[in-house]
């Protein structure tokens, strides 16, 4: 079975940070361990199964299919598949808007 190498790009490493500092001030720092595990268990399923991941519905209507997502709980992981790499570009709760976030993000828009 092919291995693919997983990265985050400095964006995605904030968000996971923001996310973690978030759960653990407003719930618990057990509850941010909690979540850091989804996370890492989502990111790693992607060395083995990148190209299971659906397409966000909010590229594909402005015509983009580089972009694939993992789903885990509220979290949406959005990456791409660049050759033998994983490239991890965001991590959100996927209740934000994220048509301006993917936008902004994503596009430069």
């Amino acid at each position: 079975m092919k291995r693919y190498a997983v990265e985050l790009t400095r964006g995605a490493r904030r968000d996971i940070d923001d996310i973690l500092d978030y759960v653990a001030s407003r719930e618990s720092v057990d509850r941010a361990l909690h979540v850091a595990d989804m996370i890492e268990a989502a990111l790693a399923s992607l060395a083995t199964f990148p190209n299971r991941g659906a397409h966000p519905r909010e590229m594909l209507g402005l015509g983009h299919r580089e972009f694939r997502q993992a789903i885990t709980g509220p979290f949406r992981t959005i990456y791409t598949v660049v050759g033998a790499r994983v490239v991890v570009l965001l991590v959100a709760d996927g209740r934000r808007d994220m048509r301006t976030l993917l936008n902004w993000r994503l596009l430069g828009q």
